[in-house]
């Protein structure tokens, strides 16, 4: 069973940028993550829709979160700091709104010289809205 830990001990990113509320599940190279849109998150545009930065953000942020639960399960202290080095293929059908929840499932890719190429899916119930394959480098 999955041991679950408040999401700002998986990500080092704070209020007000943070972009998941809780980690599902992980598996050897999966991980699901979960997050409600509220009325003050920062990527909205005036019509409470989420920007497509947030959709972004949110698939990075979730393999951020990927990486720290691992990293707590092997005795680190802090969240790792990962960066976005490239976005691929980025489609986004629609954008999701106020109260909408993203399901978000990454899966990890291969890793060469500590750059991990992950794809991310996001949905709102059983909709894809969004999916990217990103390149990101964590710092050691």
């Amino acid at each position: 069973m999955m041991q679950e830990y408040e999401i700002t001990e998986l990500i080092p990113q704070r209020t007000p940028i943070i972009m998941v509320d809780r980690l599902w599940e992980v598996t050897d190279n999966e991980a699901v993550t979960c997050f409600t849109i509220i009325a003050d998150n920062i990527f909205l545009d005036n019509n409470g829709t989420l920007k497509e930065s947030g959709i972004i953000e949110n698939i990075a942020q979730s393999a951020s979160a990927m990486y720290g639960y691992e990293h707590q399960c092997h005795g680190g202290m802090k969240a790792p700091v990962g960066y976005i080095g490239e976005i691929r293929n980025f489609t986004c059908n629609r954008c999701p709104s106020i109260g909408e929840k993203l399901i978000t499932t990454i899966a990890r890719g291969i890793e060469i010289g500590g750059v991990t190429e992950v794809t991310g899916i996001v949905s709102v119930e059983n909709e894809i809205i969004a999916q990217t394959r990103l390149k990101i480098f964590m710092k050691k």
